[in-house]
C-alpha cells in the first residue's frame, strides 16, 4: 500500500470536504479497502467498431455478437457438451432473444423442458462473464425486476445439495407463474451487458446505409460508449446545427445514393419544397449529370418520371451547394482554398472550365439560377428554399437529440487506456513534420490543432444562433467536412464539382494527406502517440475512415502493429472495393484480436437459420500478464482516490480533522 501523500495546511479545505462522506477511520478504511479489491479485477473488455455508415442490420448484430465474444463464452462452456446446432440457436437467441423465442414457441408444442434447460445455460453464461465485474456492477446492471432472482442463481453452487433444490424451485416457479419469455429475454440481455464493458465507435455512423438514425437510437440505449465524430458525422451535426452549406451537402448526397429513408422517414424532414422548387426552375435543364445512383435491385421500383424528379432535385441542391461553398470560402481566407472557386471559372461560351490553370470541357453548363457576373449569389427562391430547408433540420426534435448525444459522447479524438483513437488524420506535412493551421493569428498543429477543432464544433451548436462564434463554428464544420488536409477528411480537396461536370477522371483525383504514406512507420507512429501523452509497447492509433483493400492484399495493421485501420467496408456499397464487411477489435485483460467480417446475411435469415456473421479472429498482440484495472485509466482514478483517502486517515489519525461518528 502506498503511503499517505503529505497535504499543506491549505489542501486541509479539501480534505474536510471528503471528510463529510467519509467521517470516519472506519468509512474510509472500509472505501479503501473497496477500492483496492476493484484495482484487482481484471479490465473490462473494450469493443472497437468504425464506419457503419448507416448498416445497421449489420451494426446491431456485431453488437449483439460483440464480434464474436458472446459465441467465444459458449464454445468456452458448452463445447465439448452440446451440439454445434444447439449452440447456434442459443447464440442466435441471445442475440435476438424476442425474435427467436417467437419462432422456437412456434416450433414447440411444450416449452417448459426447453425453458429448464436453457435457463440453466444462460445462467451459467451470465456466471462467466460476470466474473470480471465486482458484485455491486453486476447486481446494477441487472434488470430491476429480476435482480434479486438472478443475483441469487448466479452465486448459487450447484454442488450443494439444498442449494440445488433451491436453484430449481426458482425456474419452476418462473415457469408456472408465466413469468419465463419475460425472464429469457432479460437474461439474454444481461450476457450481452456484461460481455463488453466500454464501445469505441470510432466514426461516420451516418450516410449510404438506411438506417443512420436506427444506429443511434441504439447507441443512445447502450451502457457505456464514446464516439470518435467522423466527416459524414460532421456533416450531419452541422445540418442540425443551422448551416444551409451542410444541410445542402446532406440531400446532394442523400439524394445522390437515392437514400431519403433517414431524413424523411427516420427524422420527419419533408422535401417537397425542394420537389417543387426543382419540378419548376429545373423543368427544362439537361440533368442526365445528375442522374440518381441505385443499390442493387432498387432501380426497378422507381418510374422514370420519379427518375427524372430526383435528378432535377438533385441538380437544384447541388447548384445552391456550390454557390454556398463558395461564399464560405471567400469569407473564410485562412481556409486556403480560393483554388476551390469554380463557378466564376466557367466559360458559357465555350462550354469549359479552368481548374488550376487547365482548361477542360464541360459535361453541362446549364445552370439556369448561376449569373455569371455573380456567381456564388443565391436566386431569391433558392435563398427562399435553402432557409426553409435547414429550419426543417434544426426542428426535427428526433436529429436534435441525436446530435446532442453525438457532441455529449463525442469528440474529434480520444485517448483511452493507452491508445489513441481518431476517424481521419493527424495532418502532416510531405516532410513527416505535423502540419501547421492558421488560427487567429497563430500557428497550431497536432494535438493543439485537433483540441481547437473539438471546441470550434462545439460552438457551432451551442453558442447562442446569430453570434459570431456560431458563424464561425458553422463555417469551420464545413471545413472539417471537405478543407484541405482536414484532420476528420484528410484529403487535399474534395472534387464534387469536377465528378458532375467534367469527364477526365484524372481530375477527380483527392489527394490523401502525407499522413496515409507516413503512418506505415512505426517511428512516425510513436512520435504521434508521444504528441498525445501515450508512450509504451502496448500504445496504438485505432484508425478509420479509409476503406482496407482486403482482397488487394492490404493490411490493416501499419507500422508494424502501431496502427490499425477498422474501417473494412461495413457499407454495402464498399464492399467490392474493400472485398469484406468490416473490421472490429477487440481488447481484453489478456490480448488485442482482430476481427474481420463476411458481409451480413440480414436479420431475417440471422433469426430464422441461426446464421451468424462469418468472422476470422486473428490475436495479433498478447499482454504479458493479464491486465488489472489498476492498469486503467479508470485505475489510475482510483488511485488517486485511495491517495486522497489515506491522506483523510492521516489527517484523523494526527488530530488535525476529528472524526463524526454522529454524522
Amino acid at each position: 500500500m502506498k503511503q499517505a501523500k503529505a497535504y499543506r495546511p491549505e489542501n486541509l479545505h479539501y480534505l474536510k470536504m471528503l471528510a463529510r462522506q467519509y467521517p470516519t477511520v472506519q468509512a474510509a478504511s472500509t472505501e479503501i479497502i473497496n477500492l483496492q479489491a476493484i484495482l484487482n479485477l481484471p479490465k473490462g473488455t473494450e469493443h472497437f467498431v468504425s464506419d457503419v455508415h448507416g448498416e445497421y442490420e449489420a451494426f446491431l448484430h456485431i453488437l449483439n455478437s460483440a464480434s464474436g465474444v458472446v459465441r467465444e463464452k459458449l464454445d468456452d462452456l458448452f463445447s465439448t457438451s452440446v451440439s454445434r446446432a444447439e449452440l447456434d440457436q442459443l447464440a442466435t437467441l441471445i442475440y435476438y432473444p424476442k425474435e427467436k423465442l417467437e419462432e422456437i414457441s412456434r416450433e414447440r408444442e411444450d416449452m417448459r423442458e426447453f425453458y429448464r434447460i436453457t435457463f440453466h445455460r444462460l445462467i451459467e453464461v451470465c456466471r462467466l462473464v460476470s466474473t470480471k465485474y465486482t458484485r455491486s456492477k453486476v447486481r446494477k446492471a441487472m434488470p430491476p425486476e429480476y435482480a434479486y432472482i438472478i443475483d441469487e442463481l448466479i452465486h448459487t453452487h450447484y454442488e450443494d445439495g439444498d442449494k440445488r433444490d433451491y436453484y430449481e424451485n426458482i425456474i419452476s416457479t418462473i415457469i408456472d407463474i408465466d413469468r419465463a419469455p419475460n425472464f429469457l429475454v432479460q437474461l439474454c440481455e444481461l450476457i450481452k451487458r456484461l460481455a463488453v464493458d466500454h464501445l469505441h465507435l470510432v466514426g461516420d455512423i451516418f450516410d449510404r446505409g438506411p438506417g443512420a438514425d436506427v444506429i443511434l437510437d441504439s447507441l443512445m440505449a447502450y451502457h457505456s460508449v464514446d464516439i470518435q465524430w467522423g466527416n459524414h458525422d460532421i456533416l450531419w451535426m452541422g445540418a442540425a446545427s443551422g448551416s444551409r452549406t451542410l444541410v445542402a451537402t446532406v440531400l446532394a448526397n442523400s439524394l445522390r445514393y437515392n437514400n431519403l429513408d433517414v431524413i424523411e422517414t427516420g427524422y420527419g424532414i419533408s422535401l417537397r419544397p425542394l420537389s417543387i422548387f426543382a419540378n419548376e426552375v429545373y423543368k427544362d435543364c439537361d440533368v442526365r449529370q445528375f442522374a440518381v445512383k441505385f443499390s442493387n435491385g432498387d432501380e426497378g421500383r422507381y418510374t422514370e418520371k420519379d427518375k427524372l424528379l430526383a435528378a432535377r432535385m438533385h441538380k437544384a441542391i447541388t447548384m445552391i451547394l456550390f454557390k454556398l461553398e463558395g461564399q464560405k470560402i471567400l469569407r473564410n481566407p485562412a481556409f486556403g482554398m480560393e483554388d476551390r472557386l469554380l463557378l466564376d471559372k466557367v466559360d458559357y461560351e465555350n462550354k469549359c472550365v479552368s481548374v488550376d490553370g487547365v482548361t477542360h470541357p464541360l459535361l453541362d453548363t446549364d445552370f439556369p439560377t448561376v449569373d455569371p457576373k455573380d456567381p456564388y449569389t443565391l436566386t431569391e427562391e433558392e435563398s427562399v428554399l435553402i432557409d426553409q430547408l435547414t429550419r426543417s433540420f434544426r426542428h426535427s426534435e428526433k436529429l436534435q437529440r441525436h446530435v446532442r448525444f453525438l457532441y455529449s459522447k463525442g469528440s474529434v479524438y480520444k485517448v483511452y487506456n493507452g491508445n489513441l483513437l481518431f476517424h481521419g488524420c493527424v495532418p502532416m506535412t510531405e516532410d513527416g513534420q505535423l502540419l501547421e493551421f492558421s488560427v487567429g493569428g497563430k500557428k497550431l498543429s497536432g494535438k493543439a490543432f485537433l483540441d481547437y477543432a473539438d471546441l470550434t464544433a462545439r460552438r457551432a451548436y451551442y453558442s447562442k444562433p446569430g453570434t459570431a462564434e456560431r458563424e464561425h463554428g458553422m463555417d469551420f464544420l464545413w471545413f472539417l467536412w471537405a478543407g484541405r488536409n482536414s484532420p476528420i477528411f484528410g484529403r487535399d480537396k474534395m472534387t464534387t464539382f469536377e465528378r458532375r461536370f467534367i469527364e477526365d477522371e484524372a481530375v477527380w483525383t483527392e489527394p490523401k494527406n502525407a499522413y496515409y504514406r507516413l503512418y506505415n512507420d512505426p517511428v512516425v507512429c510513436d512520435a504521434l502517440l508521444k504528441e498525445f501523452g501515450l508512450e509504451g509497447p502496448h500504445c496504438h492509433i485505432i484508425n478509420g475512415h479509409m476503406p482496407v483493400k482486403s482482397k488487394k492484399g492490404e493490411s490493416p495493421l501499419k507500422a508494424g502493429g502501431k496502427l490499425l485501420v477498422i474501417d473494412g467496408g461495413f457499407c454495402k456499397a464498399y464492399q467490392k472495393t474493400t472485398g469484406i464487411a468490416g473490421y472490429t477489435l477487440i481488447y481484453n485483460s489478456a490480448c488485442f484480436r482482430l476481427v474481420s467480417h463476411e458481409p451480413f446475411v440480414g436479420r431475417a435469415n440471422a433469426i430464422r437459420e441461426n446464421q451468424d456473421i462469418a468472422s476470422t479472429s486473428v490475436v495479433f498482440e498478447r499482454l504479458e500478464a493479464r491486465m488489472k484495472i489498476a492498469g486503467t485509466d479508470v485505475g489510475r482514478q482510483l488511485q488517486e482516490q485511495i491517495d486522497d483517502l489515506m491522506a483523510l486517515l492521516s489527517a484523523y489519525r494526527s488530530g488535525e480533522i476529528v472524526e463524526d461518528h454522529k454524522h
